[in-house]
């Protein structure tokens, strides 16, 4: 996976936890640097977590299922995906609280990283530089969700839903990317 890519599926990952930062910054009355860094550590930090988390479980099992690797890569991204696009169009309210608590915060952190598991799983097939990828994901992810409280407490909500569209959209097409390549449909 070049680097581009590589940037590009971080920008995809980062988007639900831009998302909530939207919503976190949306809840603030006003707007503080250390709020927006405290969410922009936890998020970041868990967005590196997770793929690392599942770098670990895919690795072994690796040769139980190489040969559909990129098949379950390119199912597992079209599911995130997909699923951040129906989120972006749901009418579920989502908790929009001032918290910066600890609790509060690993909550999110943990349901904004979810997608980050999956895709560390991929790593583990697709035999990526593991801790570049977490890095740029982790720093993408930091960066955005900081920039999303001040982006949120600016101009609330009203972007959300198309930052998860835009995200949804981004790991459908990774995921179709590396699907393509491996079939030698696409050599990029």
């Amino acid at each position: 996976m070049n680097l581009i890519t590589l940037f590009l599926l971080a920008i995809g990952l980062s988007m639900d936890a831009f998302s909530v930062s939207l919503c976190k910054g949306l809840s603030c009355q006003k707007f503080s640097l250390k709020n927006a860094l405290i969410v922009g550590l936890w998020f970041g930090g868990f967005q590196a977590l997770m793929p690392c988390i599942g770098y670990l479980l895919g690795i072994n099992f690796q040769s139980v299922i190489e040969r559909v690797d990129h098949w379950i890569a390119a199912i597992l991204l079209g599911v995130i995906g997909i699923n951040m696009i129906k989120e972006a169009f749901s009418d579920e309210e989502e908790k929009e609280g001032g918290s910066f608590e600890i609790k509060e915060m690993f909550l999110l952190a943990v349901a904004t990283s979810i997608d980050a598991l999956a895709v560390g799983i991929t790593f583990a097939f697709l035999k990526v530089q593991i801790i570049l990828s977490t890095f740029l994901i982790g720093i993408t992810t930091f960066c955005f969700s900081s920039v999303g409280v001040k982006l949120g407490n600016i101009f609330g909500v009203k972007y959300k839903s198309k930052a998860e569209v835009l995200g949804g959209i981004i790991l459908i097409l990774l995921g179709q990317k590396i699907l393509f390549e491996h079939l030698g449909l696409l050599n990029l």
